[in-house]
């Protein structure tokens, strides 16, 4: 069966057969026998076929790994784990930042720790000044399902009233180029905090608030998909969120 994801890759990267072959070191056939006959690479050529295009190894030969080689691969992408927000060193979260060169994205209910760091606001204008695109989620403080997470945490409208506050605090960034902050009204099982592709995922606990919850530090690795899942979450809420109007 043809490998018609590959076929697509390479188009949409604008990269040829002959031009891939020789980039991984193959014979120009055999990159033809990967796309009209399905053949699988061995995993070095997989990897640098997948780093070159810049797509999942697992997407492309979603058949290529067992499930132990892709829990290896996808367990590699866990830089540590923090039992708590609290827990987490300060600077983490300006040396991840601080890190992007291409794009920056919060999802959160409010996230007010953030708005209220003077210095990761100000880093969030500074990188979309230059040219790193800043996109901020935070929860609708009028939807049912912002008032259902004030309850679990037991702050009621203490969640919608900090989601205002961080509307607030966010006033100077809503007016530049570059950053666009819209409200979701989804259910979130977990906060997001992007940096390219290194993440902080911060859990949602029933019960409990989101400071007293665990935090996994990813960085994506070529094959595993824990990243990519996270990725794809913040963009199916972006897709059905409100633009906040500046």
């Amino acid at each position: 069966m043809a490998n018609e994801r590959l076929r697509v890759a390479l188009l949409e990267h604008g990269t040829t057969v002959d031009a891939l072959a020789e980039a991984v070191q193959v014979d120009a056939k055999t990159v033809e026998r990967w796309i009209t006959q399905g053949r699988i690479p061995y995993r070095k050529h997989r990897f640098a076929v997948a780093k070159l295009l810049g797509v999942e190894e697992a997407y492309l030969w979603p058949d290529a790994l067992t499930p132990a080689q892709a829990a290896a691969v996808s367990e590699s992408e866990i830089v540590t784990v923090y039992p708590h927000r609290w827990a987490v060193p300060k600077d983490t979260w300006g040396r991840l930042f601080s890190a992007a060169r291409e794009e920056i994205d919060v999802l959160v209910y409010s996230g007010i720790f953030i708005a209220q760091d003077t210095g990761i606001v100000r880093l969030f204008a500074e990188k979309a000044d230059a040219g790193v695109k800043v996109r901020i989620l935070l929860g609708d403080p009028d939807c049912a399902e912002v008032a259902q997470r004030g309850a679990d945490e037991g702050v009621n409208d203490g969640m919608a009233a900090q989601i205002r506050t961080a509307l607030f605090l966010y006033r100077s960034l809503r007016q530049r180029e570059g950053v666009e902050i819209r409200l979701h009204d989804t259910i979130l099982y977990n906060s997001i905090y992007r940096a390219d592709d290194q993440l902080l995922v911060n859990t949602h606990v029933y019960g409990k608030a989101a400071y007293d919850a665990p935090v996994m530090h990813l960085r994506k690795v070529t094959g595993g998909d824990m990243v990519s899942t996270y990725t794809s979450s913040f963009e199916a809420v972006w897709n059905r969120a409100t633009p906040v109007e500046s």
